[in-house]
Formats: C-alpha cells, sequence, structure tokens
C-alpha cells in the first residue's frame, strides 16, 4: 500500500522543467527580469545550477520553456501533411499548434507578455523564435512549391504572411489580458491568409485577351471620318 502511495506521489510531482520555470516567473514579478539570476531561481526552485542547465541553457530560455517542444510538434505535423492538402492550408493549422500552447495556460502567457514587453532582451529573443517558426513554415512551402515558378519567393512571402496573422491575432488576446477565445482573433486573422494565398486565390488571374482592331485610313482623311470608321468596326466586331 505504502509503495502504491510512493508511485502515485512520484506520479503528482510537476516536471521539473515547470518547477523551473515557475520559480523563474515569481522572481522575475518578485524582483524584475534583470536582477534575477540562475541562483536565485535554483534555490526557489530547491534544486542545484546544473539541474537548470539541464532543461535551460540560459535564463533567457526559461521565459520560453515551451517553444522547443512546441517546435518539435510543428515539425512533426508538417512532415506528416498530405502533399494533396492546400499547402497554405496546412501552415496556417501548423501556426495554430503555436496558439494552443497560450491558451492552455493564459495566465502564464500573459505575464510573459507583459514581461517581453518590458524587457528589451527578451524581446529580441521573441523575435529570433518567431524566426524559427517563420523558417520553418518557408522550408515547407519551398518543398511544396519546389516546380512553380517563384515558388521559393511565394514561399517566404506566404510563411511571413501566416506569422504576422497568427501574431496578430495572438498579441491582441493577449492584450486583453487572455479574456475570451484566443482562436477566435487567430482564426479571423488567418482567414484573410487562405483567401488571399490559398487555392483558387494563390495565383493573379492570367489577364483575358482581348480583341485588337487594326484600321487603315489615307493620310489627309478628316478626323470625323476616321472615327465613324473605328466605331463602325467596334460595332460589327
Amino acid at each position: 500500500m505504502s509503495e502504491a502511495r510512493e508511485v502515485n506521489g512520484s506520479q503528482k510531482k510537476a516536471p521539473m522543467r515547470e518547477v523551473l520555470a515557475e520559480a523563474a516567473f515569481q522572481l522575475f514579478l518578485e524582483r524584475g527580469f534583470e536582477r534575477t539570476t540562475v541562483d536565485d531561481i535554483v534555490a526557489r526552485a530547491g534544486v542545484g545550477r546544473r539541474s537548470f542547465f539541464r532543461y535551460f541553457p540560459s535564463k533567457e530560455d526559461v521565459v520560453f520553456p515551451d517553444h522547443e517542444s512546441c517546435l518539435a510538434d510543428m515539425t512533426a505535423f508538417l512532415e506528416a501533411a498530405s502533399d494533396e492538402s492546400d499547402a497554405v492550408d496546412v501552415v496556417c493549422d501548423a501556426a495554430c499548434l503555436v496558439l494552443r500552447v497560450y491558451a492552455t495556460n493564459p495566465e502564464f502567457s500573459v505575464q510573459r507578455y507583459k514581461l517581453t514587453r518590458e524587457v528589451p532582451g527578451l524581446r529580441t529573443y521573441e523575435l529570433s523564435v518567431v524566426r524559427r517558426y517563420e523558417s520553418m513554415l518557408a522550408g515547407y512551402l519551398r518543398r511544396r512549391w519546389a516546380d512553380t515558378a517563384d515558388g521559393s519567393l511565394r514561399a517566404e512571402v506566404v510563411a511571413a504572411s501566416v506569422v504576422a496573422a497568427h501574431n496578430n491575432g495572438l498579441r491582441s488576446w493577449l492584450r486583453s489580458g487572455g479574456e475570451g477565445d484566443a482562436e477566435v482573433a487567430v482564426d479571423r486573422a488567418l482567414r484573410l491568409v487562405r483567401r488571399t494565398w490559398g487555392e483558387g486565390g494563390a495565383a493573379a488571374p492570367e489577364p483575358q485577351q482581348e480583341d485588337v482592331v487594326v484600321m487603315v485610313a489615307t493620310k489627309g482623311a478628316p478626323m470625323w471620318r476616321v472615327i465613324q470608321r473605328v466605331e463602325s468596326a467596334l460595332r460589327d466586331g
């Protein structure tokens, strides 16, 4: 019986990554990011420095503890996508994986958003993370459009559009304090991307061929006669 209780207790124990992230954020809110050291974080978490660096390469990384796993999930999602599916739909759906990570823990996500707005170094770090997502989406699109004209250019533009639309909706939700359904704002923004770049809207329609009328007139013909003949030719056509 005691053995069973021990097993159940260990199952309820939070993963070390989460323990460190929670301890770090408590300190960031209390003291500020710059004034908090790794030693402070491990002391609050009750572990050694080695444990911290086993999970996070730097103090900045602990602010974004879920992005590595999210990048891995996105990689798997893109690799599993059918070649028959609309490529733009695929990358839009992949971007929504990031949204779900934020929506799972609104309180933490809002705190992180506020923190990154206050600390320039974290904002720079966040931009580097966003760029990794964008590069992954662009790489997928380049493979899908490898045989099309301007495929590489289009891949870069669409990937940037997806990330911009996703972030616009996500930040709108974060600025509201995490109120309401995060998916509503993001879906609205991504619908614009799907309409603009998806199948049926991805490429501009070919210009229609127009009829050309060629008319020959003598050099001294009066202008009214020229106009009359042009109107007659257009009418007859």
